[in-house]
């Protein structure tokens, strides 16, 4: 939860914040565009562009995904947000309004109906603000028997996969 959240958080029933609830997904995120992604474009045969370089995840791990492409938009060129865990991050809301304009990427929203009530509420949430101030290209697909577990989402996957290379 706090390497993949890019905001300090509490989760309902819990209270206040505290210590473990620090959010140190914007520290992970400059890891993976500041040390990984060097280090494996200098170490292997890689096409370094934009256009060749995504992100994706599911849970935490779209949230981190979406964040990603705010944060970075000249270096993610797609992303995969599968599932995602905006009920933890509401400020992602906040970021897409301040960072939406600049992302020009392939960003594929997924949500499931029997995922909880709010899942596909926010998906949407999220895909409708993107979709009035970026110029990205989006796609947004529910599933009505989509289900919050890696199951679902190796399903979805190579779909995202496909779009992104078409």
């Amino acid at each position: 939860m706090n390497e993949y959240c890019p905001y300090d958080f509490s989760l309902s029933g819990l209270g206040t914040l505290s210590k473990s609830n620090k959010g140190e997904g914007n520290a992970y995120v400059d890891f993976l565009v500041k040390t990984l992604k060097p280090f494996i474009d200098e170490n292997y045969r890689t096409v370094r562009s934009k256009t060749n370089t995504a992100i994706a995840g599911s849970s935490m791990g779209a949230l981190i995904s979406l964040y990603a492409v705010l944060k970075y938009p000249k270096v993610f060129g797609a992303a995969g947000v599968f599932s995602p865990a905006f009920w933890v991050a509401p400020q992602i809301f906040d970021d897409i309004k301040a960072k939406g304009k600049k992302v020009h990427s392939k960003i594929y929203f997924y949500a499931g109906k029997q995922e909880g009530e709010t899942m596909v509420p926010d998906m949407l949430k999220a895909y409708e603000a993107m979709s009035k101030i970026s110029k990205s290209k989006m796609q947004a697909v529910i599933r009505d028997d989509g289900q919050h577990n890696e199951l679902t989402w190796r399903k979805e996957f190579p779909l995202f996969y496909e779009w992104i290379n078409k």
